[in-house]
């Protein structure tokens, strides 16, 4: 995909490619997650892309029919996980073998960054559906920091380094 999900943060999804019906058919009947990762070279249509090898399991929270006829789904990223194999089905859905990388425990966010959650809060109830239903953490800095940088405007690049980076701290 062309976005970077951290966990707890929401991700509204248009599904029209057959290969995404069934992947989130099966996900939906399995109540098994979805793998969400950056492409590092190709395209969201059409054949496999590269992907980068960190990415976010998330849980299928909402699913719709739209006006338009497409299926509409809310994923909520839960857990990051490396990638240790991939390979492409015959539809050219990806498919990997990952490893889980511990969530961060929470953290007390300082004094001084109130400004900063309270700028969160207004940015995500102007936003609303999805991030209105989100289960908020305003105290815990890494649910901060992760919803300030979802909603940034950094650079897919820059989101997927801090990503990769909090990988490593654990």
């Amino acid at each position: 995909m062309h976005t970077v999900l951290f966990p707890g943060g929401p991700l509204p999804l248009r599904i029209f490619e057959q290969r995404y019906i069934d992947m989130v058919r099966d996900a939906i009947k399995d109540e098994s997650g979805i793998g969400i990762c950056l492409i590092s070279d190709g395209s969201e249509v059409g054949g496999a892309a590269n992907i980068h090898p960190i990415g976010t399991l998330s849980k299928i929270s909402y699913w719709h029919r739209r006006a338009d006829g497409l299926l509409g789904i809310t994923v909520t990223g839960e857990q990051r996980f490396r990638v240790l194999e991939k390979s492409v089905a015959g539809n050219q859905l990806m498919l990997a073998e990952v490893v889980l990388i511990p969530n961060e425990s929470p953290s007390a966010l300082e004094s001084i960054y109130q400004p900063l959650v309270d700028r969160l809060r207004d940015i995500i109830e102007q936003l609303g559906h999805p991030f209105i239903t989100l289960e908020k953490c305003y105290d815990d800095a890494s649910w901060v920091g992760a919803r300030l940088t979802e909603l940034s405007h950094l650079p897919l690049s820059t989101k997927q380094q801090l990503q990769s980076l909090l990988q490593r701290t654990n």
